[in-house]
Formats: C-alpha cells, structure tokens, sequence
C-alpha cells in the first residue's frame, strides 16, 4: 500500500509527512521528533479515536485517512531533548590513527604477549591497569635520579632503559604504550626491570629451556611493595614520609589481639596491637566453600612461639579485625603449599564461592563496624526503593493497558451493537465499587512518574550522605560503607604453580551517557560484561565465565580478587 501525504500542525506550523500504512506509530513519531524536536515521549498527536502510540494500527488509520489531512500535535521538547548542532566535527574510524581508536569508548584494550612463561606477569598488570588513580598518578610519575634523558626514552615506551631497574617508571611507560595500541603489547622493559629488582624471575626452567614460570601472587606483592615505595600522591615531595597511592587507596589497618595458650592464660595477658595489611587471605580446608569462611578463617592463626611462663615453645592464638578498610581490596586464595615429597608447590583444587559484591563489615572491629553498617543499610534501602519503584510502575502500566485495551473493546462492540452500552454503564458502575489497589488509583505519565520517582530517590540519597561518618567521609582512600564490588580476577589453571596458565579477568568500565539528573549531566552506565585476558588474545565474556572461577578439579580458579569500594553519592550530588 502506498504512503498518504498528511499535514501534522504543531504550534502553528505545518509539517508535511508522509503515512506509511506498513510502518508503525513509534516509527511516525520519531519522524515528528526529527522535525519538530519534541521526544516521542512528549508528544501528543491526536487521531480518531484517541491519540497516536508507539503500536497504533497504521493500517487501520490509513484506510481512514484522506490525502493531505491535517492532524494536531501538542507537546515542546525537554532541554535534552533539544537538537542541537555538534560542538565537534564527528571524526570517521576510518580517519583515525591507532592512538586514536584505542582511546575510543569501547575500544578492545591491549593484550600483553608472552615472553616465555609469563603469563603470570600479563595477567598481574592487567588487573593492576584497573585501578584509574594508579594510572592518573603514574602519568606525573618522574623517573628516581641518575637515569638519563628518561623523558625522551620514555615517549618510545623505553624509559626502563635508563631507569636504573626502576619498575615503576617501566610500568608507567609501558601502560602508556599499551593505551596507545590494540594489538598485543610485548611486556619487555618492564619484565627486565622486574628481573632486576627480584633475580627470583629470572630463574631458568628445569629443563634450561627458557624461564621458569612463576606465581602471580609474588609478582603481584612484589611490584605493590614497588608502588608503595616510590608512587606518591600528586603534590607530595617529603619523600619516604609522604602518603602513597598504596598507603591511601590499597593498605588497610587491623587491631590484633594475641591470646596465650589456655595453660598460661591465668598467668599471661592478652597483647593487643596495630597493624596494616595490603591484602586478605582466604584460608582453604575441606571445611571451606564460600569465600566469606575462607576469610573469617584466615584472620585466625596459630602461632607458635616461647612462652616465659611455661618455659617451652607453646601455641597463641592471634585474632585480627580489621580498623580501616581500603577502597581497593586485595583478596588471595591460599590455594599453592610446598609439598615436600615431590620438592615443588602443589595446588589446592577445591571449589570456594565468591560473591560480585562482598560485605566485609563483619570483619571489622566493633567501633568502624558501628560507622558502616548504617551507610550499608540505607544503600540497600534505596537500591530496594528503587525496585519496588520499578515493580510498581510495570504493575501500574499493564494495569492501565487492560483498561484501554477494555474500552476500546467496549467501545468497537457499542458501534456495533447498542445492547453493549448498556452492559458497559453496568460494568462501570461495578468497577467503581470494587476496591482498587494503592498505587495502580491513578495513572502517571512517563514524565510524572520519573519526577515522582527522582524527588523520593533523592531524599534517599540524601539520608545516606548524611549516614556516611564524618571522619571516614574524610578519608578519601576509604571505604565508607562496607560493601565492595569485584573489578578483577587473576586466574590459574593447572596443578602446581611451577606449571599450568594464568589468565585475568577485568570488569569493563561503563560508557558515559547524558542523564541529566547527574552531576555535570553524565553518569556511567555498565553493561555487566568483562575482559577476558588470555595473553595478547582479549575478548568479552558475561558475569557467568567469572562465577566459574569459584574453582573445583583442574579447571581454572581464582587466585587473587580485586574488590573496589562501591560508589556513594557526594554531598554535592544530592544538593
């Protein structure tokens, strides 16, 4: 069937359209959205027998549509809404240099090839790539004394060459080349500065074929304790004293206590003491399933040293609780022991369960267990606003789609026989004596019930920032409510960590996307899925590739979790 030219009127200006009997009515209003400016949302197109919607009968209203008939629109346009022309000439990909594109939102990050057994170091510097106020740091990072022209190296990626062994000025370099390509990257100055610093990883294989493989959990420690030496806050020149990216971002604090053995506990006190820590560790036994016991046991130990009043070696019991939550959490799996029969680590191959967001509260001591959980609990208050919000509107929308689908019934059945009026006068009347459900009374627009739902979202929102304790809102390192998200995964596979492959996991940022509710009119929106490090090979994968990490036979498992802080709004995103 072929178009109908119509005239759709709109504060006072005509538009010419076409009708196209085999499209639909959401395809007709985003024709009238391009012309008039107005969202499809916003608009209020009148039509026989009601208004036009996104699955109006365009068949039928052609067939009762004369040549140029003119319709009526009402509605203005949002400010967001409002078509504006681009502030930046759009570039084609085609355009682009390989700098450019692996900047691009979306973009594939950079693989990392492997030198020969390193797939250790691969997967251990991209999970550690995840941490964005690393990366910003290590963009001002200098080079220690001594090295040379660094800058001129380092703009090639070759700054460890000069750098005296400093790693951390090769990781830097090395990040910055790898934001640069898509292809896989070759590790090399970094690995030689790591070499340097630990002689243990450059150690040859057994067969003298290469290099070794190594474990990623001491690579990991080993370029952490480099960070933590050498990376400073921005602004921060007091050398060893200064505040460290580790120390603000990645370093917790415990309060232990070590209790004496039963024997001597008349006799001897229980020693208290503070502590840090750059990671927890989940302890594993046939006792262990889920990684919350694995850490509960973890922060108990038995330590055996002399005791003066029994004057003999004897067990304590030492007993920490953590004072100070970092907002990156480092958790390790102690899945590798020595075993001494066959002279080489073997693995644990148990099955142990973590969670996407963990709740450490009850980890903690008694006093910052009392500043978090109120934060913790109004942020599962809103989340649950939130879905009740979300549950009531689906319910209150199918409600109201019976309800037109019912009059329009009623209403085809009155034309076509007058006996219909009168059983729907009589329906009417039924329907108004029935009792009706709260939040289905009265029907709310998309705009009304948006606005409805940011007012009551709001106040939740500011309720929360008002429970967040001032001394741990001050603390910009800091998690403040208990509650982290899992944002990286290294990955073992194989029987021994002699041998076998490690892999990583890194949870994809969000894209920003206009919302302007949010403060500077951006907010991130995330897609749930992640990157899959296999060496130089990257490739996307769903939440459930990472849930089978949990481990079990000799398929891979996790072996170090990165946790980040969840994010909590700021005072100046409810005001």
């Amino acid at each position: 069937m072929s178009t109908i030219p119509i005239i759709v009127k709109h504060q006072g200006k005509k538009y010419n359209v076409d009708l196209d009997p085999s499209s639909t009515g959401e395809v007709l209003r985003m024709q009238l959205y391009s012309l008039t400016g107005v969202e499809p949302e916003r608009q209020t197109v009148l039509i026989k027998g009601g208004r036009l919607k996104d699955d109006t009968d365009m068949a039928k209203l052609a067939a009762s549509t004369k040549p140029n008939q003119v319709f009526l629109m009402s509605g203005s346009s949002s400010e967001k809404g409002m078509m504006v022309a681009p502030t930046e000439k759009p570039k084609f990909l085609e355009d682009m240099t390989e700098a450019e594109l692996a900047q691009s939102e979306g973009a594939t990050p950079a693989g990392l090839q492997n030198l020969g057994n390193t797939c250790y170091l691969n997967s251990t510097l991209q999970v550690l790539k995840s941490m964005p106020e690393m990366q910003q740091l290590l963009t001002s990072y200098k080079d220690t004394p001594g090295g040379g022209n660094l800058q001129n190296l380092a703009q090639y990626g070759l700054g460890g060459l000069g750098s005296s062994g400093d790693l951390v000025g090769s990781l830097r370099d090395l990040y910055k080349q790898m934001g640069e390509t898509q292809e896989g990257f070759p590790p090399m100055m970094l690995l030689n500065a790591l070499r340097t610093a630990y002689p243990q990883f450059a150690q040859k294989s057994r067969t003298g074929q290469g290099y070794a493989q190594q474990d990623a959990e001491e690579a990991w420690s080993q370029i952490i304790h480099q960070i933590r030496d050498r990376l400073k806050m921005e602004g921060d020149t007091s050398g060893a004293a200064s505040l460290g990216f580790v120390e603000n971002y990645m370093e917790g604090s415990f309060e232990t206590s070590l209790a004496p053995p039963e024997a001597a506990a008349e006799m001897e006190e229980v020693k208290h003491s503070s502590e840090s820590f750059l990671k927890l560790n989940c302890h594993i036994d046939q006792s262990i399933n889920h990684l919350s016991e694995g850490l509960k046991a973890g922060l108990t130990e038995q330590i055996e040293k002399r005791s003066e009043t029994l004057g003999s070696d004897a067990l304590y019991t030492k007993t920490s609780k953590i004072s100070r939550l970092p907002k990156y959490l480092t958790v390790h799996f102690v899945r590798f022991f020595w075993r001494k029969d066959v002279q080489k680590k073997a693995k644990i191959m148990r099955k142990v369960v973590f969670p996407e967001e963990l709740d450490v509260s009850e980890y903690c001591t008694d006093d910052l267990r009392k500043r978090l959980v109120p934060v913790r609990d109004k942020v599962r208050d809103v989340r649950k606003d939130e879905q009740d919000m979300e549950r009531a509107r689906k319910r209150q929308k199918i409600a109201h789609k019976q309800e037109e689908d019912r009059k329009h019934d009623a209403a085809m059945a009155a034309e076509a026989a007058p006996i219909a009026k009168l059983r729907d006068a009589k329906e009417k009347k039924d329907k108004k004596e029935e009792p009706r459900g709260g939040d289905l009374d009265v029907y709310k627009t998309d705009a009304e019930y948006e606005a409805e739902k940011e007012a009551t979202l709001k106040q939740a929102r500011k309720d929360l920032v008002a429970a967040i304790d001032p001394e741990l809102a001050a603390d910009d390192g800091a998690n403040k409510s208990g509650l982290y998200e899992l944002r990286g995964v290294i990955a073992h596979q194989g029987a021994s960590a002699d041998s076998g492959h490690y892999t990583s996991f890194v949870k994809k940022e969000g894209k920003l996307v206009d919302d302007p509710k949010a403060p500077g009119g951006k907010r991130k929106e995330e897609d749930g899925k992640w990157w899959w490090f296999n060496d130089e090979k990257v490739s996307e994968v769903e939440w459930e590739r990472i849930n089978q990490l949990a481990g079990g036979g000799e398929f891979a498992s996790a072996l170090i979790l990165l946790y980040r802080a969840i994010d909590l709004p700021s005072k100046e995103d409810v005001e």
